[in-house]
């Protein structure tokens, strides 16, 4: 198996590693939880690097590798649910919509069929890792008293519910936009794909 395809298996098995270490309530699991979050997130950008310069590119790593990152990114918001952090019915919009065009481009590569990512999905994918990284670090400092502690004030801003509430509906109207966009954007592909699944 090509280097690749490794790290993307790596991806998907630290995703249930940082959701343990997430949950925890020891402080030093949680700033564990954080760097195992940006190792497997590197590993998406490094498999791809390599994929491409190398041409280490297979069906298994088409299929895979951005199902992984899926994995990974949904993990971690529903993590936050699970603190009651963000809402249950913004993370299932994130999750249904990244899940059911991430299947929807691999059948595509399947069939031999392709379909382009536009910049606003790439731009969608910046915007979830970003808000995602900042809850990780906020959330992650509160558990830390040398760093929490004299600055509870600010750290209450940063979390502040309403803020928080606003940013992720933002998220999920961009994510639910950018994959409504795709699919008409790309139906008649999408039409012909299915015509030829059926035959």
């Amino acid at each position: 198996m090509v280097l690749p395809n490794q790290l993307t298996i790596l991806r998907i098995i630290l995703t249930p590693v940082f959701l343990f270490l997430f949950l925890s309530n020891n402080p030093v699991y949680n700033q564990v939880a954080l760097a195992v979050f940006i190792i497997a997130a590197l590993t998406d950008w490094y498999d791809g690097w390599l994929a491409r310069k190398f041409n280490y590119i297979t069906n298994w790593g088409k299929f895979w590798d951005p199902l992984a990152d899926k994995i990974l990114t949904s993990t971690a918001f529903f993590a936050f649910y699970i603190i009651n952090i963000l809402p249950l019915w913004m993370v299932i919009v994130i999750i249904a919509r990244d899940f059911i065009i991430t299947i929807l481009r691999a059948y595509a590569d399947y069939k031999g069929k392709s379909f382009p990512t536009s910049y606003y999905a790439k731009w969608k994918t910046f915007l979830q890792m970003t808000f995602l990284y900042y809850l990780l670090i906020i959330h992650t400092g509160e558990k830390m008293p040398q760093i929490y502690n004299g600055n509870e004030y600010i750290f209450k801003s940063l979390l502040d519910p309403t803020f928080v509430y606003i940013t992720m509906f933002v998220v999920t109207i961009i994510t639910f936009h950018s994959g409504l966009t795709y699919i008409l954007n790309n139906k008649i592909l999408i039409k012909r794909l299915f015509k030829i699944g059926r035959a």
